[in-house]
C-alpha cells in the first residue's frame, strides 16, 4: 500500500517584474535559466524559466505595472526572498561579477559546512547563491535543450 501526500514538493516561485522581456534576458544570461514558456494570465505576461534539473524548481516571473521587489527583513536587514544551489560557489561568485552583478562576500556558516552570498536581479529582487554539504545531487532532464 502507498502512502498519498497532500504535497509532493514546491513546483515554482513567483518574483514579479515590470520589464518581463529583460527579466527574461536577465535570468537566462546570468543564471543560466531556460525560457519554458511565456503566455498571457489575467492581463499580465508570466513567463516560466526552468534548470535542467530533474528536481529543480520552476521559476515564474509575473509581470507588474511597477517595480516592486519583492522584501524580507529579518532582524531589521533585508533578507533574501529566494536561495539557488550552485556547485562550486566560488565559480558562481566570480562569473556573476564577471558579468557586472553586484555581489557580497562570500560567507561562511558553521564549520564552513554552507557557504552563500547575495546578489540582486534586474528588478532589485534580493538572491542567495547558497552551497552546503547537505545539497542533493541531481540529474540531467534528457529532454532539456541546451
Amino acid at each position: 500500500m502507498s502512502k498519498t501526500f497532500e504535497f509532493t514538493r514546491i513546483g515554482y516561485t513567483y518574483l514579479p517584474t515590470s520589464d518581463i522581456e529583460g527579466s527574461i534576458q536577465w535570468y537566462m544570461k546570468n543564471l543560466g535559466l531556460q525560457l519554458i514558456s511565456k503566455f498571457e494570465d489575467r492581463g499580465s505576461m508570466i513567463a516560466i524559466l526552468h534548470y535542467p534539473h530533474k528536481n529543480a524548481i520552476a521559476l515564474a516571473l509575473i509581470e507588474t505595472d511597477v517595480v516592486q521587489p519583492l522584501q524580507i527583513m529579518r532582524n531589521g536587514e533585508f533578507y533574501p526572498v529566494m536561495a539557488m544551489n550552485c556547485e562550486d560557489i566560488e565559480y558562481t561568485h566570480d562569473f556573476l561579477k564577471s558579468r557586472g552583478v553586484e555581489v557580497t562576500p562570500i560567507e561562511d556558516l558553521g564549520d564552513s559546512e554552507a557557504r552563500y552570498f547575495y546578489f540582486k536581479d534586474d528588478q532589485g529582487n534580493l538572491l542567495e547563491a547558497a552551497w552546503s554539504k547537505w545539497d542533493p545531487e541531481d540529474e540531467i532532464k534528457e529532454s532539456f535543450q541546451f
